[in-house]
């Protein structure tokens, strides 16, 4: 195969992309359903700060460690029976929010049902890897973790459905993702050239964990969009502890955080596809580093929180879509959905842990200078790891089997 051959965009793909990013953005907005409101449910139901934290962190947990067995039936059903699938699943815990609000143990139940939701990127990046030529990947890519601007859907709408009714959301996002179902399954089509393993789960998985790269994409991952759920999950409550905003005020700017975000990762794709993932990354964490020491100092929310927070939103974004980038340039095709689980479980549980940490230092401080310092160190330490690997050649399985660049540099 000649290589421009090789680097052609075949037809369909653009449709495809679409409808897979499309549908990890509206199961995405079901994902986010109850972070908008925890503050609500906070003085509803009488929980404390750590309650409130454990509340919109079991969502993250659940859509995190689901991403492992989603990622392997992907590669065996195909994300044409997954993503349709995945929506069907997640309107059950949607349509259960109108009954649950009244109990705590029942707001669990349902959030770690709502959990699915969170699990389709690991159906959507394989699909959208395999349409595409590697040269192509990091924005297609990026295009596809655009679907977390669903969290944003949910802040948004937050305030102008509850004016219409308590369920109004719950409503329409049950009602949407039935409609995207069935489109989903009567247009996506498989990639070309797709393969379906013949190995078992545990097989498959235990190969995807002993790929090279697998690791330190899962901890760099767990930096750059660990930090973008964890923010995405608890800004609204930390709008309103540290700067003591209103719901729709904090929920308003909450959801102007995740569109940043979003829009900043096929940018980072698309640069670590050029100039190289190691370059693209380190410059994120260094300004992330930055701006959460900046950010310790809880300086005035107009303008000077105001700006820190959406350049933290941008470099998270940015980040997440290089170390997808470099994702598909090192793992080999066959192996990139259970790669692709594994990584963005990791991702999800570094959004996990955060929020978490949060509440328990807002409890016994009254402020969140602590958290924001361990973010500053976390990115620190992702930073030296990135610089110091830059120039490093993966080692021959996955560049043989990959169409990769030689290194985590990729220029």
């Amino acid at each position: 195969m000649s290589a421009a051959a090789a680097e052609r965009v075949p037809r369909g793909a653009y449709v495809n992309l679409i409808l897979a990013a499309l549908g990890f953005l509206l199961t995405a907005w079901a994902w986010g359903l109850i972070s908008p409101l925890s503050a609500f449910y906070k003085q509803h139901l009488g929980l404390s700060s750590v309650q409130q934290s454990v509340l919109v962190a079991v969502p993250v947990l659940v859509g995190s460690l689901g991403r492992i067995p989603v990622g392997a039936l992907t590669d065996v059903l195909g994300a044409r029976v997954m993503l349709p699938a995945i929506a069907f699943l997640t309107i059950i815990p949607v349509l259960l929010l109108t009954v649950a609000g009244d109990s705590y143990p029942a707001m669990l139940a349902v959030g770690f049902l709502l959990g699915i939701g969170g699990t389709p990127f690991a159906a959507a990046i394989p699909h959208g890897n395999g349409w595409f030529p590697p040269s192509r990947r990091g924005v297609a890519l990026g295009v596809i973790g655009m679907g977390m601007g669903g969290t944003a859907i949910a802040a948004l709408l937050t305030k102008p459905m509850r004016e219409i009714g308590p369920n109004a959301q719950f409503y329409l996002c049950a009602a949407v993702l039935a409609v995207y179902g069935v489109v989903a399954w009567l247009v996506l089509r498989e990639p070309p050239g797709r393969t379906v393993p013949a190995e078992p789960f545990a097989h498959r998985f235990t190969e995807a964990a002993r790929q090279p790269m697998t690791w330190p994409l899962s901890a760099l991952y767990a930096v750059t969009f660990g930090g973008y759920v964890s923010f995405a999950v608890y800004l609204v409550t930390y709008l309103q502890s540290q700067y003591g905003l209103e719901q729709g005020d904090a929920s308003l700017k909450a959801a102007g955080f995740t569109l940043v975000a979003v829009v900043f990762r096929p940018p980072g794709g698309w640069l670590a596809d050029r100039v190289g993932g190691a370059k693209v990354l380190s410059l994120c964490l260094a300004v992330l580093a930055v701006m959460a020491v900046w950010q310790s100092f809880a300086p005035p929310l107009y303008p000077w929180a105001t700006i820190t927070f959406l350049i933290m939103a941008a470099m998270l974004g940015a980040g997440a879509g290089a170390v997808f980038s470099l994702l598909a340039q090192v793992v080999p095709r066959p192996k990139v959905g259970a790669v692709t689980g594994i990584v963005g479980a990791m991702g999800g549980l570094g959004g996990f842990v955060p929020p978490l940490v949060m509440g328990a230092v807002y409890g016994a401080t009254g402020h969140y200078t602590i958290g924001l310092l361990l973010l500053a160190l976390v990115a620190l330490a992702a930073l030296a790891y990135t610089w110091t690997q830059r120039n490093r050649r993966p080692p021959v399985d996955a560049a043989v089997k990959a169409p990769a660049r030689p290194d985590l540099k990729t220029r």
